[in-house]
């Protein structure tokens, strides 16, 4: 075929584009660049495309790619004849060209037209009923081309073609049981792109039916090793994993099992065997409550994740590992470890994580102890590892019933601590260190048990184990008290500061000054003596220079950060200055994770040195606006959409083709530190913030407008701090109010006010979020700001209370709909807690104002107090109601008999020793607010008294749950005594009280029980004698108690004295 001049032209320029010479692609790139502005160009490269035999096959797959690129842009500008030649040339080439390529790339130009011709009725359906004919011709190599196309149309069939849709139902039915392989999987991938677009829409049911075809070609494909079928299958299931198709959900077993064999395929790759994975956590996700209703769904995909676990060499802790560059950078750390892709080890660990976190705890947890608990007194040490190994990584995911279940966890794990194989000593490590950051605070009265043991291990031979133990101590000692880690702190001390000074282990010395800081903050005032060495230690390493050793260098302002925290502002202030110069110094460099660091710094140097810290504000405030504004993403065209010259981009494609958001995590992290940062600073320098109010408000506002939720849960939890200045320099840092009223003039300065209405409405939308953390930090700063600045701040955004009473009916964005009958499959959700914290402080800040609120916010509160909610969720409510009692005292008299009176009744009977010492405070503040007029509570004096009685008979010396509930119920009967004496059956009572007194650890509560006896002393009460042995010991004990004020003490004092 003989070119015309302008082909020739062309074509020779094409032939360039595909030599190994830049200088010529260059040359030819500049010579095109003006031709194929030229609509003429068309034709000339459509010739070339057709010149079969006379020009090579690489030019005319060139040609190809270029009209697909070039089309768009000049084929509203043909004439209709020129149109139907073009469409019926590409008709005609994909009936007739033999080259593969060649038909694959005009196929994609075809596709091109099609969807440039769907917007004007009826648009190229010849190419339809082109698909339709090559579908069922006998030639495989057509019937694949048909699903080729297909695959390319997925879009524009999507958007005007759905009437189209029952006959392609045909076509993919055939397709897939094609008995050619290649058509099959054509017909899959096709099929598939296609259920993907339509996956959230009711139009996926037409070819929902066909979901079980899919898998047996993808299972056929899997057998026989074509990963590129099974991956784009699992692509379509994870697409699907959100379908709101019945289809969809009734295969959900078939699903799981076709997943779980290509996660358990080791001839796989292990891209798509994570592929896998993720579709199992997310249908985990998605369909929650089915799948773990399904017993024999959840055995098979634990029996697989453990079995991963078991078999794999890969550390089970390599979770702590893989999140540490130095760990990696350290040389024969783990042998042949590459921590840039999935293991199967951290594939199966990710999913069960997931698990863990979506499935109702009542469905996940008892399954996986059992064979947890099962592995772990195995024989064989790989059974053991992954036991303890999977008790760690569903810590997060089920902390509820892991601390309810602690007396039956720890004996395990605190035995592999002590196995002779490091594997296990490892993983026992990270469980331990996930169990102490997860279950507090029921893991820290196992202090004697534990810090011996880590102790021990840090002598390990083995250095992971070394690591491990260090992660261990880090979260457990930061939450521990001085009195828990006094025995052991001089000797931990020196054992870290020798590994610090000893270990050649980069990984190993940051995690020991993670370790280290921790201990600091445990000891609190007591670590000022190991204060000089440790800052000496420090010091050194603060100004460290080689750019890999700047996570040792951030680690150690951390270190100083947090010890600064432990020993107060006397302490640390000849280490101020120093530290601060390191840290600034760290800002003027490239290091992202440096700068993080040093902003932790600043916000927890912020909180210690108070209004010290105020003269460098000028410096470090304007620093963190910028690091703020910053723009951590980025929109970038995905890579499989660069072409190799930059001539095949059209001059008029500006919004063309794939994006992708790249974003710069470090950066993210970063943003976070210095939001942090800005808010800890604002909260405590005082009057000195308040230049930097105005725009600090900006910023933060901007912020809360942020993509992502951890700059917005961050941004919710600064806000608030704004407040704080404003109050210093306005109100000496106090705001005098009256609970409730809101008739007299605002006690808020104009400045204050506005500060205070700005940070509120922020906090208001912030309530909106669809995340759940963000929300209820954004509760939690709306409680701080009413509290401290009274009912005048709230009255203006009537919002607060709107948005409260959404998130408690679960009408809030960031909840499911509540649908009724599923309460008893739901877990307990943190951010809740901050809600009902927020309601109890509208009662506080409201007083009556909140009564003629209460029909509103009852109904909802009670329903997370049904016996089918978790126990936290029964605790949390009753909590919130004694508060609110509390508050409103009388005012909760028409709700008492049938709200308060009920919920108390039956949480006092409840199995929870949460739920029992809540509403055995509930029932106290209840009594106390009605006192005895009307003989509202006083009538069920008689059932309060039965249902507290069974408290009393608790050991409060088993632990301190025990304790706490029989504190309160002492305290409760101390409040029904004194709200009505005489409705009190003292003569019993008052032995079961006093025998319970001093009180063992809930010691807010010193007061009430000490006013109720020396009241009942003041009064004569005549059930009092013959017990004075029993007071003396009471007054004896308290007197020389340190957790009872000295007020209480002087009074205990006087009435010993009186007594005979």
């Amino acid at each position: 075929m003989s070119l015309s001049e302008d082909a020739n032209k062309l074509a020779t320029l094409l032939v360039a584009l595909t030599q190994p010479d830049t200088n010529a692609i260059r040359e030819a790139e500049i010579a095109l660049k003006p031709i194929l502005k030229d609509a003429r160009s068309i034709p000339a490269i459509m010739e070339v495309l057709e010149a079969r035999g006379s020009q090579p096959d690489a030019v005319r797959h060139v040609s190809a790619v270029l009209l697909r690129k070039r089309l768009p842009s000049h084929y509203a500008s043909f004439d209709p004849a020129t149109k139907t030649t073009i469409q019926t040339k590409f008709l005609s080439l994909l009936s007739s060209e033999p080259e593969r390529s060649i038909r694959n790339g005009a196929g994609s130009v075809a596709t091109t037209i099609f969807k440039l011709d769907a917007g004007t009725a009826p648009g190229w359906t010849e190419l339809l009923q082109f698909v339709g004919t090559a579908a069922v011709d006998p030639n495989p190599e057509a019937r694949e081309l048909a699903f080729i196309l297909l695959s390319e149309m997925t879009e524009t069939l999507g958007e005007s073609y759905r009437e189209q849709f029952p006959s392609l139902l045909t076509l993919f039915s055939a397709g897939l049981a094609d008995a050619d392989a290649k058509v099959q999987s054509a017909a899959v991938k096709s099929l598939g792109q296609l259920m993907s677009y339509l996956s959230d829409e009711t139009e996926v049911e037409v070819f929902s039916p066909l979901l079980p075809n899919i898998l047996n070609v993808a299972g056929v494909c899997l057998k026989r090793n074509d990963e590129d079928t099974v991956s784009v299958t699992l692509d379509v299931l994870y697409d699907l994993s959100y379908s709101p198709s019945a289809a969809v959900a009734a295969m959900l077993p078939s699903i799981v099992q076709f997943c779980l064999m290509c996660l358990a395929d080791s001839d796989l790759g292990m891209g798509v065997r994570d592929s896998a994975a993720l579709v199992i956590g997310t249908l985990a996700e998605s369909k929650s409550k089915t799948f773990g209703k399904d017993e024999a769904l959840m055995a098979s995909v634990l029996d697989t994740l453990f079995g991963l676990i078991e078999n794999s060499p890969e550390s089970a802790a390599g979770a702590l590992f893989e999140s540490n560059p130095a760990w990696n950078d350290d040389e024969d750390n783990v042998p042949d470890a590459s921590f840039d892709s999935p293991t199967e080890t951290s594939m199966a660990q990710g999913t069960l994580d997931m698990l863990a976190y979506e499935i109702p705890k009542k469905y996940i947890f008892r399954p996986v102890m059992e064979r947890a608990v099962q592995r772990m007194s195995s024989q064989q040490a790989n059974h053991r590892k992954a036991g303890v190994a999977c008790l760690g990584v569903i810590a997060e995911g089920c902390s509820e019933p892991m601390h309810e279940h602690l007396s039956e966890i720890m004996p395990f794990v605190l035995a592999a601590a002590g196995d002779p194989e490091a594997q296990v000593r490892e993983c026992a490590c990270f469980a331990l260190g996930q169990l102490s950051e997860h279950c507090q605070p029921g893991i820290l009265s196992y202090s004697e048990k534990i810090l011996p043991i880590m102790f021990t291990l840090l002598d390990d031979a083995t250095i992971t184990v070394q690591a491990t133990s260090c992660y261990v101590l880090e979260m457990f000692c930061e939450r521990l008290q001085p009195e828990g880690v006094r025995p052991f702190l001089e000797p931990l001390i020196k054992k870290l500061g020798g590994m610090l000074e000893s270990t050649p282990k980069r990984s190993v010395k940051e995690m020991a000054i993670s370790a280290m800081a921790a201990t600091a903050v445990a000891a609190e005032e007591e670590f000022a003596p190991f204060l000089p060495a440790v800052a000496q230690i420090m010091s050194q390493l603060m100004v460290l220079e080689d750019e890999k050793l700047f996570t040792l260098r951030g680690r150690a302002l951390e270190c100083m950060g947090h010890m600064a925290v432990a020993v107060g502002k006397e302490n640390f202030r000849p280490y101020f200055a120093a530290t601060m110069k390191c840290a600034c110094e760290g800002l003027t460099t490239d290091s992202t994770d440096l700068k993080e660091f040093a902003y932790a710094l600043f916000a927890n140097l912020g909180k210690v040195m108070g209004d010290e810290f105020a003269p460098v504000l000028p410096e470090l405030v304007p620093h963190l606006y910028g690091v703020i504004r910053q723009n951590e993403g980025s929109l970038e065209q995905a890579e499989e959409e660069k072409e190799a010259f930059s001539i095949m981009d059209s001059d008029d494609e500006e919004e063309g083709g794939n994006f992708v958001l790249q974003v710069r995590t470090a950066l993210l992290e970063a943003k976070k530190g210095a939001i942090t940062a800005l808010g800890e600073m604002s909260g405590h320098t005082g009057a000195a913030f308040v230049p930097y109010l105005e725009e600090s408000l900006a910023v933060l506002s901007e912020a809360a407008t942020n993509w992502h939720p951890i700059i917005k849960s961050v941004t919710a939890e600064a806000l608030p701090n704004l407040v704080i200045p404003s109050v210093a320099a306005n109100h000496n840092g106090e705001i005098e109010y009256t609970k409730g009223d809101t008739s007299g003039a605002s006690p808020l300065s104009p400045h204050t006010a506005a500060v205070v209405d700005a940070v509120l409405k922020q906090l208001v939308i912030l309530m909106n979020d669809e995340d759940k953390e963000t929300v209820g930090k954004a509760c939690e700063g709306i409680q701080s700001v009413i509290e401290l600045c009274g009912p005048h701040a709230l009255a203006p955004v009537p919002e607060c209370l709107t948005n409260a009473l959404a998130l408690l009916s679960r009408k809030a964005p960031c909840q499911d709909k509540w649908e009724e009958g599923e309460d008893e499959d739901d877990d307990h959700e943190s951010f809740m807690n901050s809600v009902c914290d927020l309601v109890s402080a509208y009662a506080r800040v409201m007083g009556a104002e909140f009564v003629p609120l209460l029909n509103q916010f009852l109904p909802p509160l009670c329903n997370f107090a049904k016996p089918s909610r978790p126990a936290s969720d029964r605790s949390m409510v009753i909590g919130c109601m004694g508060e609110i009692a509390q508050e409103l005292e009388g005012g909760i008299a028409e709700h008492w008999s049938n709200v308060f009176f009920p919920v108390i009744m039956a949480g006092l009977g409840d199995a929870d020793d949460s739920v029992k010492r809540n509403a055995a405070f509930c029932a106290g503040v209840c009594a106390e607010g009605l006192g005895s007029d009307e003989n509202i509570a006083t009538a069920a004096y008689p059932q309060l008294l039965q249902g507290l009685s069974p408290l009393f008979a608790i050991d409060a010396s088993a632990n301190d749950a025990n304790a706490g509930i029989v504190d309160n119920a002492a305290a409760a009967v101390s409040r029904m005594i004194m709200a009505s004496p005489a409705n009190v059956p003292l003569a019993t009572v008052l032995p079961a009280l006093l025998k319970v007194l001093p009180l063992k650890i809930d010691y807010s509560e010193n007061e009430t029980v000490y006013r109720c006896v020396l009241g009942l002393m003041n009064m004569k009460c005549p059930e009092l004698s013959g017990m004075e042995g029993e007071l003396r010991r009471i007054f004896e004990a308290a007197v020389a108690a340190d957790d009872v004020d000295d007020e209480i003490k002087a009074k205990l004092r006087e009435a010993a004295g009186q007594l005979a």
